[in-house]
């Protein structure tokens, strides 16, 4: 698989930190290229999917690191290090790697204990309820308009046909205003509030309003929610509250800063 030339940057930007060690890879212009840094570029490379470690890969790495030192290298005789745009950036880089290495660094004093992604998972599956509601609407802008259509049903049309003609949600009207399976807490508070207190192929009495508009609703069939397993989401619950415990870290840095 050849390697990509915009993704190896992206990975020589993420270990230029890396520290040098007495093996290198090349001397360019009497400056060391470490093998190290060549090591960490295919351990993520490889790690992103983008090959396997082979001989070409390495080769590959290693041209790019040389072009890179030699380009470096001009940059610098030329004086444009010394720019205040390229300073900025360089500190603006300097910055980055500094703070992500205090988010590691905080993340692995405080982990996320598996007693917090299990609650945060029982959180989820009870607001997201233990059913699924095959459902249709008719949407429409105005209330008159939706008791027309209530009326047109409760006179033997059926609920298909009317959505076709009266329904203005132009995404389902052609369908027969069909939502497909959706569980109350996926839809607008009052429609899935609506939705729960429907029976299996009752339609609402009244127009219910959302900021959509008001909308007729029918529920063709229920059934038993299917939910992801803990083991499934549990990879997006450690993320989501490791990122809530590093947003608490820094507001209490912030607290506690002078700043004037």
């Amino acid at each position: 698989m050849t390697f990509k030339p915009a993704r190896l940057l992206l990975a020589l930007v993420a270990i230029a930190s890396a520290p040098a060690f007495a093996q290198n890879l090349a001397v360019v212009n009497g400056k060391a290229i470490p093998s190290s840094r060549a090591d960490a570029v295919v351990k993520q490379a490889v790690a992103q999917g983008q090959g396997a470690d082979t001989p070409q890969l390495r080769e590959a790495v290693k041209k790019d690191l040389i072009a890179r030192e030699v380009l470096a290298q001009e940059a610098v005789k030329l004086g444009l290090d010394k720019s205040a745009d390229v300073k900025q950036a360089l500190e603006n880089t300097r910055q980055s790697i500094v703070v992500q290495a205090l988010a590691r660094d905080y993340i692995a004093k405080h982990p996320v204990a598996d007693a917090d992604i299990k609650a945060e998972y029982d959180k989820f599956i009870k607001t997201q309820g233990d059913k699924e509601y095959h459902v249709r609407h008719i949407l429409t802008e105005n209330e008159a308009d939706a008791k027309a259509a209530i009326a047109k049903i409760k006179g033997g049309a059926k609920f298909e046909e009317v959505a076709k003609t009266a329904s203005k949600d132009s995404g389902s009207a052609a369908n027969g205003g069909d939502l497909d399976w959706a569980t109350p807490a996926s839809l607008p508070p009052e429609f899935g509030a609506a939705v729960t207190a429907l029976q299996k192929g009752a339609v609402t009495e009244t127009p219910v309003k959302t900021q959509a508009g008001y909308h007729v609703i029918k529920v063709d069939d229920v059934r038993a929610a299917k939910l992801p397993t803990l083991d499934e989401v549990k990879p997006q619950i450690q993320q989501a509250l490791a990122e809530r415990k590093l947003q608490a870290f820094q507001e209490e840095l912030v607290k506690k800063a002078k700043i004037q």
